[in-house]
């Protein structure tokens, strides 16, 4: 009895054991289940290699398409081996591949109203080559339009000066226009445009140009539809410098004109102004252009002979408006200069002091009058563009 009992408590054991090793397979069962013999392929293959696939920008048979826009093609799984992009005349367009050599982008502009054909080769991962053709028609503008800038490239200005955009044609997107346009400022300056009429567009910022800013406009206007059919006919990229500050005071009730060069006092000097009848405006100038010898014709500004008018020939004319006021020599009005105003509108001066204000003078320095007795400057006559008040400015005037 006693040996069958221990058979019994051995036979217990092992059968616990052998419940302990079927826990243990069945709690590992599915890898077991799973496992593959030594040597056998993995379940995770490599994926096998695909051809190419070849896309074009602008897609096949597009139309209306804008000569400045890029023209794209792309390979994905994939090299480009040969793009050729060609004009009607059989020409190649100049291109780029990337660094990677899935995508090719043309570097040049295309031609107006011209039909463009575009071939494609690319090959797979699979190593076999493939290709695809497109053809494009670009845009046929209504008509053209060339952008006029001032300053002109490579000139120094004064700190009062607007930068000035004349379009050929009129423009209906005002908007599109201004988003051709880019100007860029060593320091960094925020500006705003203004436009004074449908073809004409200025750009300031709030206060005078600081001395030695260094101005990049870059207009790139071609190939950008600007409204009503009107396309741009040539980018132009300008670069002007601002140079010493000039700023010339001239009031009307002390009769002088005290020069100040980067706010230092340089000159003061009598001057007589517009009469009674011809009071010279008053507001804030800027000097547009100069000439050593000119004949003033009061004709050229709507004063006939007869109303009063004259034809004066006079030397070192400086102009400060559109409608003919100017710093000039006056011999004839020395004795007036500083003490009373006679002059048609302009700034009478001595010859020295005309000819000292002609050798300093560059474009866009400003000349300031006051107490004159006249109406206030016109923001259209000449660059009068600093009596526009800021708030008004930045809203554009579209």
């Amino acid at each position: 009895m006693s040996v069958g009992r221990g058979a019994r408590g051995a036979l217990g054991v092992v059968a616990v054991g052998l419940v302990a090793v079927l826990a243990a397979g069945c709690s590992s069962g599915g890898d077991v289940a799973g496992a593959q013999p030594a040597g056998a392929a993995s379940s995770s293959s490599t994926p096998p290699p695909k051809p190419v696939s070849l896309t074009t920008g602008p897609l096949d048979q597009a139309v209306d398409v804008a000569p400045g826009s890029p023209v794209v093609a792309t390979a994905a799984d994939g090299k480009l081996t040969r793009v050729a992009l060609t004009n009607p005349e059989g020409a190649a367009v100049a291109g780029q591949v990337s660094a990677d050599g899935t995508q090719w982008t043309s570097t040049e502009p295309l031609g107006y109203n011209k039909t463009y054909t575009l071939a494609v080769t690319g090959q797979g991962s699979d190593g076999k080559p493939a290709t695809k053709t497109s053809t494009f028609t670009t845009v046929k503008p209504r008509t053209l339009t060339f952008l006029s800038v001032n300053p002109m490239d490579g000139t120094t200005v004064g700190i009062g000066q607007p930068l000035a955009f004349y379009f050929d044609e009129p423009i209906a997107d005002r908007a599109a226009a201004e988003a051709t346009i880019s100007v860029t400022t060593e320091p960094k300056v925020e500006g705003a445009f203004y436009w004074f009429n449908e073809k004409e567009v200025h750009w300031r910022p709030q206060n005078y140009w600081a001395a030695g800013t260094k101005i990049t406009i870059n207009a790139k206007i071609y190939g950008k539809h600007l409204g009503n059919g009107v396309y741009g006919e040539e980018d132009r990229v300008i670069n002007t410098t601002i140079g010493d500050a000039v700023v010339h005071e001239a009031d009307g009730e002390s009769h002088q004109v005290v020069t100040k060069i980067n706010g230092q006092v340089a000159r003061t000097m009598p001057t007589s102004m517009g009469n009674a009848a011809n009071p010279t405006p008053t507001g804030t100038y800027v000097l547009m252009e100069k000439h050593d010898h000119m004949v003033m014709d009061s004709r050229t500004y709507g004063l006939a002979l007869d109303a009063g008018g004259y034809v004066t020939p006079v030397d070192w004319a400086t102009r400060m408006s559109n409608s003919g006021i100017f710093f000039h020599s006056a011999p004839w009005s020395i004795g007036d200069q500083g003490n009373r105003n006679v002059s048609h509108g302009c700034l009478n001066l001595s010859p020295e002091n005309a000819k000292w204000v002609f050798d300093l003078s560059k474009p866009g320095d400003v000349v300031v009058v006051t107490n004159s007795g006249g109406p206030a400057l016109e923001s259209w006559d000449g660059f009068g563009d600093w009596q526009v008040p800021w708030e008004e400015w930045v809203k554009g005037n579209r």
